[in-house]
C-alpha cells in the first residue's frame, strides 16, 4: 500500500508523513525533498531560476518515478502538487495507493504560514497577515476542486500529529 499526502502548505504533510511512514514501517518520501536531492537545487532556487512551469514539470516526473520504483510508502506532496495538469487523476487512479487530504483551516494554515513565509517561495513576498490571509483563502478556492478527489479526508485543527496519525491508521486499516 502507498498513502500519498496531500493538502495545501502548513498542513502538516511532511510531520504526518514521517511519523506514518515510522510507525507502519514504510518507506518515507518527501517529493519537495526527492526534487531537490535529484535537481541539487532548493525548490526555492527552482522557483527562481527557471519559474514555476519549469518546476511543475520536475515535479510530475518525479512524482512519477517515486510511484512506478516504490511500494509501501508515505509521500508528502508539495501542495500545488496535485493541482498542475492531470497529476491529482493520475494520483487517485494509481494502483495500490491511496490519497489522504489533510483538511486545515484558513486561520490554521495563515497562522502557521504567517511564522515560517521565508522559507516557501510562492509567499516569502507577503508582507502582512491579512495580505496572506487572502492569498490563502484563493488558492484553497481554486484548489479545493483537487484535494477534495482524495479517497480519504482527515480535518487536522485542533489536533495532534499523533491523533492525526491515529485517524488515518483507523481509516485505512
Amino acid at each position: 500500500m502507498n498513502i500519498i499526502l496531500i493538502g495545501y502548505m502548513g498542513s502538516g504533510k511532511s510531520s504526518i508523513g514521517k511519523q506514518l511512514a515510522s510507525i507502519l514501517g514504510f518507506k518515507y518520501f518527501d517529493l519537495d525533498s526527492y526534487i531537490e536531492l535529484k535537481e541539487a537545487k532548493t525548490v526555492s532556487e527552482l522557483f527562481l531560476t527557471k519559474g514555476e512551469i519549469y518546476f511543475r514539470k520536475v515535479e510530475r516526473l518525479y512524482l512519477e518515478e517515486v510511484l512506478l520504483e516504490n511500494k509501501n510508502f508515505v509521500l508528502s506532496t508539495g501542495g500545488g502538487t496535485p493541482c498542475y495538469g492531470n497529476t491529482m487523476q493520475y494520483i487517485t487512479t494509481f494502483e495500490g495507493s491511496t490519497t489522504v487530504y489533510l483538511q486545515t483551516s484558513l486561520e490554521v494554515l495563515t497562522q502557521r504560514l504567517m511564522q515560517e513565509k521565508d522559507k516557501r517561495p510562492i509567499i516569502s513576498h507577503i508582507e502582512t497577515q491579512e495580505v496572506l490571509n487572502d492569498f490563502i483563502r484563493k488558492h484553497l478556492f481554486e484548489r479545493s476542486f483537487y484535494y477534495n478527489q482524495a479517497s480519504v479526508k482527515i480535518k487536522t485543527d485542533g489536533k495532534k500529529v499523533s491523533n492525526i496519525v491515529d485517524s488515518i491508521i483507523e481509516t485505512l486499516f
